[in-house]
């Protein structure tokens, strides 16, 4: 059969060929009538940015290889689709796209645009650019983290660990973004480094002075006790007495404790409700009195008299001129010390005393351990950012947010008594600002004063419901048992989000279903900039996947991604990406060489003899064995980047570099090598070209698509190539003695056109070659490609190996 390809390979026009038809053929439907072989992927849904970005690119490719490697295992793949897109992000980006501030709108006028703008504006163009890569996702098994159906589910767990009494609402020490307003979890902290100072300010207990070292001097008004480690000698003596704050001018209590660091500062701290973590334990631990100094906007409250409404900074400042002034501060000494920040924006936290939802978890620690060595984690070491996390938990998990846009409690409040009444499942899902509560009145006074709850629930809440909300989505299938009682089989996710989304995924899971999420755990690293620095807009190192996707292609894009080691952070180079567009064109090229050679071969599907084959031929099945049998064993375990480079190393060095260069003769030349020669050439290269389409198309799926559907699928009868089998290993290519030749004939073959080059002579210039007696006994069967592929007028056996003209 001719075949007629362009001369070059068109990329844009391809992808986006191929793009659409995918779609309207639904190639990687997921098969919901059918319960067996299923293959699920938990996908992460990534957060509503506006478009995609490098690192989506990244990771959503390496899960893609896996998810077309098991289609094309005979697997009924689960790839779904889902956005998070509810929660602080998306009210942030709301905020910033449409210049208005949610808090100064009617809520559910704030609300409505956020889901306008979702549905209509952002939603489409970012599911192109998922569509773009090549994701063979089926994306009509969709989900949004907002949408009812995700709504109805999130607040059935609550419910859920409500009535199991793991959710409690509770006043308390809450971590708090000044610059949010809202509420986070121990989760959405992030050390940083920041410059400081250390202030030395006088206290006074009776007329003695006593030196308190601090960094945060404007928690002054907020000072409950001043403490020291019971073993310090300096102070042991003042236990019981009281020390006077400056400024302020009143008295608090001289406490032992051994969170005391007596190397730190003076060796002596003040209490403040609330600096840090260790001011929250002691406040619990010695019973004191809470103090707020500090209002949930990040000013100072009525408290700080004088220093009221003045923002933190302002405030330390404003104080340590009056404690200088006062000659209460002897001395400063700059600092530099770790702070927790809020991971969303950079805000130094503070705690703030609020009622807060919480989910109690803290007594499962040792389970947590447990449930984390269930799962088979890849790579293994990955294990361990699970374990420090499970570790070093401090509190449980804070689940309110007081923000506009996310999932509402279904809770609402009786408004004399403060008793809670909690939404009926049949009725979910529920909002409770202008829903109606589920009974007319408290069931505690009989009061009809009912309130609902005004603070929603924390994204990550939800999102840790991915493999519910997707399983769910398939109630009244075929396949919906299945996946109710089954984990799903792999989760794939990035490093940096074990303690946020990996975590959570698996306490809820094991608290609501009794069993872990998923069997497996893939966990991915960072697309670093060519200096090794995480990518940031900041910084103006970010490299867009739309570019590099326009100016190269998606497979290079791809191709590149998989060179990358699972969980290795990667930096980006452009010399990689144009590796892999030359991995696209040479495919192409020799596909269109292949097929030139295969246009009157009319063998399709006919048995050969394998005794017939030529040597070569032989040796280059020989060799596409072990690189399926080595690739097929790599993709099981997750490691592509070992599959590709055994598939880039048949394709690029094995064929094109040395089998195609050998068998070209016998292909131009029938009459003088025959036609059966030809016919063997002609036997593999049909073969092994289909198979090596196979092997890349995970990694490449465009342009492998668009080669297969040129010849094979018309040739075959068949349909896309990602719906084909995966290569199988042949048993009857297992020759040692044949291996072993073709080796030696490609190893005297370089020599040949090393001893060329070196000479400043063309390939083709003739030659004389010697080949020693034990080489020239193993090569015999092969001389006719060997004396072709040199242009040897001679090949002799002799003592030793050598080349002459």
């Amino acid at each position: 059969m001719k075949v007629d390809m362009p001369g070059k390979y068109l990329a844009e026009e391809i992808e986006k060929k191929w793009m659409a038809r995918w779609e309207k053929d639904k190639t990687y439907k997921f098969d919901e009538t059918n319960a067996d072989n299923i293959f699920s992927i938990d996908t992460p849904p990534p957060t509503v940015s506006g478009k995609l970005h490098f690192g989506h690119a990244f990771s959503s490719s390496q899960q893609d290889f896996i998810a077309r490697y098991k289609r094309m295992k005979g697997f009924n793949v689960l790839q779904p689709f889902g956005t998070d897109d509810n929660g602080l992000p998306t009210q942030t980006l709301i905020q910033k796209l449409k210049k208005v501030w949610a808090k100064g709108m009617e809520r559910k006028d704030f609300i409505a645009l956020c889901l306008d703008t979702l549905e209509n504006e952002l939603r489409p163009s970012y599911l192109q650019d998922w569509k773009r890569l090549g994701m063979s996702c089926d994306f009509d098994v969709n989900y949004t983290t907002i949408n009812e159906h995700s709504i109805r589910l999130s607040q059935k767990s609550f419910i859920e660990l409500y009535e199991m009494g793991r959710a409690y609402r509770q006043e308390a020490p809450a971590t708090w973004c000044p610059k949010c307003q809202t509420a986070i979890a121990q989760v959405e902290l992030e050390d940083k480094e920041v410059p400081s100072i250390f202030n030395d300010i006088v206290f006074m207990v009776g007329d003695e002075k006593l030196t308190v070292a601090t960094t945060r001097p404007e928690l002054l008004p907020a000072c409950v006790a001043i403490f020291y480690h019971p073993d310090d000698t300096r102070y042991s003596v003042l236990e019981g007495n009281l020390a006077r704050v400056p400024l302020f001018d009143f008295e608090v209590p001289i406490l032992p404790d051994e969170r005391a660091d007596p190397e730190k500062g003076t060796g002596i701290v003040m209490c403040c409700t609330f600096g840090d973590s260790t001011d929250v334990e002691w406040q619990k631990a010695h019973k004191l009195p809470i103090k707020t100094a500090i209002n949930k906007d990040g000013t100072m409250s009525s408290l700080a008299g004088k220093y009221e409404g003045m923002k933190l900074k302002e405030a330390r400042n404003e104080i340590i001129e009056d404690l200088k002034n006062e000659s209460l501060l002897t001395k400063q000494e700059p600092i530099t010390h770790s702070v927790n920040t809020h991971e969303r924006c950079g805000t130094e936290i503070e705690f703030v005393h609020s009622k807060q939802w919480f989910v109690r978890y803290l007594d499962l620690k040792e389970d947590m351990l447990e449930w984390g060595n269930e799962l088979n984690w890849y790579p293994k070491h990955m294990k361990n950012r699970y374990d420090n996390w499970v570790k070093g938990l401090q509190w449980d998990w804070c689940i309110s947010r007081q923000i506009s846009f996310g999932v509402p409690f279904p809770i609402w409040y009786c408004g004399d008594c403060g008793e809670t009444i909690v939404a009926s499942v049949k009725n979910l899902p529920v909002y409770p600002l202008h829903d109606k509560a589920p009974v007319d009145c408290c069931p505690n006074c009989k009061s009809k004063n009912l309130k609902g709850e005004k603070d929603v629930i924390n994204t990550w809440a939800t999102s840790s419901l991915t493999p519910t909300i997707v399983k769910e989505l398939f109630k009244g299938t075929k396949v919906y048992n299945y996946l109710k009682e089954n984990p799903m089989d792999l989760r794939t996710q990035g490093h940096d989000i074990i303690s946020f989304w990996l975590f959570n995924t698996v306490v809820k899971s094991r608290l609501h279903e009794k069993m872990n999420p998923w069997k497996d755990c893939f966990i991915n690293g960072w697309v670093l900039d060519p200096r090794g620095r995480k990518m940031s807009k900041s910084k103006g190192n970010v490299v867009e996947p739309q570019k590099i996707i326009e100016t190269y292609s998606a497979d290079a894009l791809r191709i590149m991604a998989g060179g990358c080691k699972l969980g290795d952070d990667f930096p980006y180079q452009e010399k990689d990406v144009k590796s892999g567009q030359k991995t696209v064109t040479k495919l192409w090229n020799a596909s269109k060489f292949v097929f030139m050679h295969l246009e009157d071969f009319e063998h399709v599907g006919k048995d050969y003899d394998p005794e017939k084959l030529e040597l070569m031929d032989k040796w280059l099945l020989l060799k596409l064995n072990k690189v399926v049998n080595h690739a097929t064993d790599a993709f099981e375990v997750y490691e592509f980047s070992k599959a590709k480079k055994e598939i880039d190393a048949l394709f690029w060095n094995t064929l094109c570099d040395n089998y195609l260069e050998i068998v070209k003769d016998r292909l131009y030349n029938p009459k003088t090598r025959g036609e059966l020669e030809r016919l063997s050439g002609q036997h593999t290269l049909y073969g092994v070209l289909l198979n090596v389409l196979k092997l890349f198309a995970p990694i490449a799926p465009f342009v492998t698509e668009e080669i297969h559907d040129n010849y094979y699928a018309k040739i075959e009868k068949k349909g896309s190539i990602h719906k084909r089998s995966w290569p199988e290993v042949d048993a009857s290519f297992d020759d040692e003695e044949v291996e072993r030749a073709g080796d030696k004939i490609v190893e005297l073959l370089g020599e040949v056109r090393k001893f060329k080059s070196e000479q400043g002579k063309s390939l083709k210039e003739p030659v004389n070659i010697v080949v020693s007696e034990e080489d020239f006994s193993l090569i015999e069967k092969g001389l006719d490609d060997f004396k072709a592929a040199t242009n040897a007028k001679s090949v002799e056996s002799g003592k030793e190996f050598s080349v002459s003209f």
